[in-house]
């Protein structure tokens, strides 16, 4: 165990990316993930003797937990009375860069734009039993330390979860490769405002999301089946946007696009054997501040 405030600091950067991950998984905001760890660092740092904890990794990991479910319970009840759908964070990457963005999170599956978006559907408590069994490997001995309730309680909430999540995950998830070819056509077709090209690209029950928070418009914020949601997008080709540009959106092909109105829009892009099965399109500016673009880029071209 490091004894220096120094050497502390430099151990707790090591595990930090990794402490992100679990706090952004456990609460889908970025912000509150950056506010949770650096609670975290301050409240090892006010240890009268840091080097009587035993275990680093596993008291960072134990305290961010229990800081991400304190967080989450209390931003649940904000969410449940926003307008419209509540998306989580988006975390955007240039494809060509091989650095995570902001250097911050670990782009894997956990934090997958699908698996957020079904996580929150579960209760503060299956979500943190989830995130930290399935996901991080915790036991339930030690999830039950997290929360507070006994071995029994949280391998029941774990399961209940792991229902939620079984049913709303991909059943053939595609390729990257894949995944990359048809956010291009589906680009391509949205430009030209192609409906048959569209309907082709969609699944016939594709949902469509829109998170505009109280600060822009998103019209509308919900919308499902395949020839509605063509025809939404076909008329966005009426009023083509300043830029558009193929990025990564938690690590899946996705889009940032500047629209006329000059507001910025992270595309997430939902795909099941060979379709596309949710449209889910974070407006909210108190999200996408950390978006690493200019102003205006390059469209795609087909």
């Amino acid at each position: 165990m490091p004894r220096g405030q120094a050497e502390l600091a430099q151990v707790f950067q090591a595990h930090r990316p990794r402490l992100l991950r679990l706090a952004y998984a456990s609460t889908g905001s970025l912000a509150e993930a950056e506010d949770v760890v650096q609670e975290a660092w301050l409240r090892l740092a006010r240890l009268p003797d840091p080097g009587q904890v035993r275990d680093l990794a596993a008291w960072l990991t134990t305290t961010v937990s229990r800081l991400a479910l304190d967080a989450l319970t209390s931003a649940r009840a904000r969410r449940e009375h926003s307008v419209g759908p509540w998306l989580p964070e988006p975390l955007v990457q240039d494809p060509g860069s091989t650095a995570d963005p902001a250097d911050r999170v670990t782009l894997d599956e956990s934090v997958s734009m699908a698996l957020l978006i079904v996580l929150e559907r579960l209760t503060p408590a299956e979500r943190t039993a989830f995130v930290l069994h399935d996901v991080f490997g915790l036991t339930f001995t030690e999830v039950a330390d997290v929360t507070g309730r006994s071995v029994a309680a949280v391998r029941q909430l774990a399961a209940r979860a792991r229902r939620h999540v079984e049913h709303g995950r991909p059943r053939f998830p595609p390729t990257h490769a894949e995944q990359a070819e048809l956010v291009a056509a589906f680009a391509a077709a949205c430009a030209g405002g192609d409906m048959e090209a569209l309907i082709s690209l969609l699944d016939p029950d594709v949902v469509w999301r829109a998170d505009g928070g109280s600060k822009v418009r998103a019209a509308p914020r919900l919308a499902r089946g395949a020839a509605q949601v063509a025809r939404l997008l076909a008329g966005f080709a009426r009023r083509p946007p300043q830029s558009a540009r193929l990025t990564l959106v938690n690590g899946a092909p996705g889009l940032v696009i500047r629209d006329a109105d000059d507001v910025l829009s992270v595309v997430a892009l939902t795909m099941d054997d060979g379709r596309i099965t949710a449209i889910d399109i974070i407006r909210d500016p108190d999200k996408l501040t950390a978006i690493p673009y200019p102003e205006t880029a390059p469209r795609p071209r087909p």
